[in-house]
């Protein structure tokens, strides 16, 4: 399970306890602004916002909000709290993608860490995610799908719940940069996790997903199109990630990748490592195996989810195996 969430500190500042500390980078992305947020009003359930909530939330989306919700301090994860079960593996399974193609010019590969100069159907596909957490604003990264309802987005556990509550006021901005909103913004009628991150936060299935209201009578994936999706992959893949990092040296305002060749984690959990110097923010922008870049669309096969803090130029990804899948299909059927 993840540790318990320790005081901030200074840029840094590491805490020691027993064994291996790690660090959520999208955790990272949770930072007190001194902004209150609006009484969110009562859900009829875990995880789902009542049509009111939802205009609420876009309402409290302001700009300002938006560039106000900055990182906080990371989160440790100690070695004897962790009791992670590796994620149940299945046959391989593929969504094509129904994003429309676009020119994308050759980019780097490898890549450590930085602007995606590209365009393509990702720059669309992906976003920031803003809600508020224990009464402060916040922001993650996700990406929409193809999914049958053409509302599903998915991003990580953490960025829809955390110590056992569900954020509130979460909405998604597909296309964002330079705190344009060229899609609009998209208020989640639902949010989900997988039972592992809902019961204890399980590390190894930090994976969360979001169906959106429409907007203007539109589906979200009528507008900006959908990524295709791979479960059972196996490791060591060929992957770029994205996400929206807002932690120095980045600001959250601009749309960074990483690619390369994945290894599996051998420390604490069973996820994908990429060498990738994003930072919190991040977390929940997706990663894709078969990723073109002549069109800029792929298939979804992680999110980013976490860092060690003694390994800053690595980032963690859970593995989409047959929990991974059976949340995207709860997700596409709401």
């Amino acid at each position: 399970m993840i540790g318990r969430p320790r005081s901030p500190r200074p840029p840094g500042a590491a805490s020691v306890r027993r064994g291996v500390l790690g660090a959520l980078a999208g955790v990272a992305a949770l930072l007190a602004t001194g902004v209150t947020a609006a009484p969110a009003g009562a859900a009829p359930e875990p995880g789902v916002a009542a049509p009111a909530a939802q205009q609420r939330a876009l309402a409290f989306w302001t700009p300002e909000r938006m560039r106000a919700a900055t990182p906080l301090d990371v989160l440790t994860v100690d070695r004897s709290e962790v009791r992670t079960a590796a994620p149940r593996k299945g046959k391989l399974a593929v969504v094509a993608p129904s994003a429309p193609a676009s020119a994308v010019g050759p980019l780097a590969f490898p890549h450590g860490g930085g602007p995606w100069s590209g365009g393509g159907a990702v720059t669309r596909t992906a976003g920031r995610v803003f809600f508020t957490y224990q009464g402060r604003t916040a922001s993650c990264s996700g990406n929409a799908v193809t999914s049958a309802n053409k509302s599903t987005v998915l991003t990580a556990g953490h960025c829809v719940k955390m110590q056992g509550a569900w954020h509130t006021n979460w909405v998604f901005v597909p296309g964002y940069h330079d705190g344009q909103r060229p899609y609009g913004t998209w208020a989640a009628a639902k949010t989900l996790s997988t039972p592992q991150w809902t019961a204890s936060e399980d590390i190894n299935h930090d994976i969360g997903a979001a169906v959106v209201a429409p907007l203007d009578g539109k589906r979200l994936t009528d507008v900006v199109g959908g990524q295709g999706l791979a479960f059972n992959t196996g490791y060591n893949k060929a992957m770029y990630s994205f996400g929206f990092p807002a932690a120095a040296p980045y600001d959250g305002e601009k749309f960074i990748y990483c690619s390369g060749t994945t290894f599996r984690d051998f420390l604490l959990s069973s996820d994908h490592g990429l060498t990738c110097n994003m930072t919190g923010g991040s977390s929940g922008g997706p990663w894709f195996t078969q990723f073109d870049e002549a069109t800029g669309t792929g298939l979804q096969s992680s999110v980013n989810s976490f860092k060690y803090n003694f390994l800053p130029n690595a980032m963690y990804g859970p593995y989409f195996g047959a929990d991974a899948q059976n949340l995207y299909q709860s997700a596409q059927s709401s």
